[in-house]
């Protein structure tokens, strides 16, 4: 019945994080209470991923990235889309044009601010006209920081009556293999940077996912190498600070500046107190600097890609994704000069195992959670999800938010 809607269609369904989340979906909607389909461009790799986990009665929808009237067809089935196909700013133009077009809600887990902006200023008013809300970032980037920052304002706010205008979040604990989408998006992103300068003005202003009208101007600050005294650690860059700071304040601008038009926020990485915590945090910032210069230059870059970094599909193995975890520290201070702490976990290495539970229960509170009268556009985790989504996270996916 082509008039049948299912609550969610997982897209890319047969990828490596496509695959993960399959699987979880499969035990987490057992009960039938929300209803589900498996979509791609090759029909024989879902089959075959539905025999092996067991898929008797899924239903199997077969769309290539590029067709527009496949797509479409597709989205007429459902009310959510999850969409696991990167790099995005390669292979994802036409689903989030055609969700837009047709009212279909829509998540993904992009890092890739500079296709964000390009969907934004693309789709924006057709996704307010129709109602279809737009999500991205629903991965490790950046949920937990989005709604890190979200818990931790609501209870500033609850208990000093008024929001952090200052909040830093540092990464205490990260363990879990190299991400080969990732590192696939980051790499295009640089190829697209190198010939154009516009882009590269874009990539380095801290609020270009936020609205055109938006009044921030606050000079925010990129980490490199210092030492925190409010954590007694030295500090070194965290490679997702770039989409998750930009995600936070597009969050602050879509919730009506809750978070004052002068709020300032950052991410860095823990790497103790001691003279090794200094080595390692500057080796860090070496590391991470050298990384950047490299995959800007073609014949390094071209090194890279073909025989050291991980390639689109790879992943850390089942036991390394059972293994992994992560613990964020949210530390926010008012106006005012009050203190208030929290502290964000996962259970699951951060890049798939824990990536995939989020990204469905960010479709599935988008399935049944939306509070009445949403209106259509580009959201954020935190901004059309908010509570509803922190509440399904602990419940349902091995995460906590706890303050401190």
């Amino acid at each position: 019945m082509t008039d049948q809607k299912f609550d969610i269609i997982v897209y890319g369904a047969s990828s490596f994080v496509g695959q993960i989340m399959t699987r979880y979906m499969h035990e987490q909607f057992a009960d039938e209470s929300i209803s589900w389909a498996i979509a791609g461009r090759s029909k024989s790799k879902l089959e075959t991923l539905s025999k092996d986990i067991g898929l008797s009665d899924i239903e199997i929808l077969v769309a290539d990235a590029s067709d527009e009237s496949a797509l479409k067809m597709m989205c007429e089935r459902g009310k959510v889309v999850i969409s696991t196909v990167g790099p995005y700013a390669l292979y994802g133009d036409t689903l989030v044009k055609v969700c837009a077009e047709s009212g279909t809600h829509y998540c993904d887990l992009t890092g890739e601010p500079q296709w964000i902006r390009k969907m934004q200023d693309r789709y924006e008013s057709v996704a307010q006209k129709t109602g279809a809300l737009i999500v991205h970032c629903c991965g490790f980037d950046s949920i937990p920081s989005d709604l890190g920052v979200h818990f931790l304002q609501q209870h500033a706010l609850k208990k000093f009556g008024q929001t952090c205008s200052q909040i830093n979040m540092r990464v205490a604990k990260l363990k879990g293999g190299a991400s080969g989408g990732t590192i696939a998006s980051i790499i295009n992103m640089v190829k697209e940077a190198a010939g154009d300068a516009e882009l590269r003005r874009q990539l380095k202003d801290p609020y270009s996912l936020c609205p055109p009208d938006h009044s921030f101007s606050a000079r925010q600050r990129d980490v490199k190498m210092a030492y925190d005294e409010e954590y007694d650690s030295w500090i070194a860059p965290f490679v997702m600070a770039a989409i998750n700071t930009r995600v936070v304040h597009r969050s602050n601008a879509m919730t009506g500046n809750n978070y004052g038009t002068d709020f300032l926020y950052e991410e860095a990485m823990v790497t103790g107190k001691d003279g090794r915590g200094k080595r390692m945090a500057r080796a860090t910032a070496w590391g991470m600097n050298a990384f950047m210069v490299g995959l800007a230059i073609p014949p390094v870059r071209w090194l890279l890609e073909n025989h050291i970094l991980p390639k689109p599909g790879e992943g850390p193995s089942e036991k390394e994704q059972l293994e992994g975890e992560y613990d964020l520290r949210f530390f926010g201070k008012t106006s005012a000069g009050d203190k208030i702490k929290c502290r964000v976990t996962g259970d699951r290495d951060p890049g798939y195992g824990s990536t995939a539970k989020m990204l469905a229960q960010a479709a599935a509170c988008l399935a049944q959670d939306v509070p009445e009268g949403a209106v259509g556009g580009f959201w954020t985790p935190a901004s059309i999800l908010g509570d509803k989504l922190i509440e399904r996270l602990r419940e349902h996916a091995g995460l906590t938010f706890d303050l401190e």
